[in-house]
């Protein structure tokens, strides 16, 4: 294995960590600005009421991009396999 195939490795690594996180992290994201524009909007500025609905939508976000995410790994997987099966 070279350099290049160890680059190109840690890429794709790199990209499949992404594209496994990017559902949950986006989901908390527009929850956090919507909750934090409803709290500079109406002065309520209760720290707990930002936790119980981030990690409701992160939830729901992980139960609705599951599949997505273990396709994504599988396709990691069996790319790496295939790899290690070559040498």
């Amino acid at each position: 294995m070279d350099g290049l195939e160890v680059l190109d490795l840690g890429r794709d690594a790199l990209w499949t960590t992404v594209v496994m996180c990017a559902p949950a992290m986006i989901a908390g994201l527009v929850v956090g600005l919507v909750i934090a524009f409803f709290q500079a909007l109406t002065q309520v500025q209760e720290m707990t009421l930002v936790f119980v609905p981030k990690i409701l939508a992160i939830f729901a976000a992980l139960l609705i991009f599951l599949p997505l995410m273990g396709a994504s790994l599988a396709a990691f997987s069996e790319q790496i396999f295939i790899r290690i099966s070559a040498f």
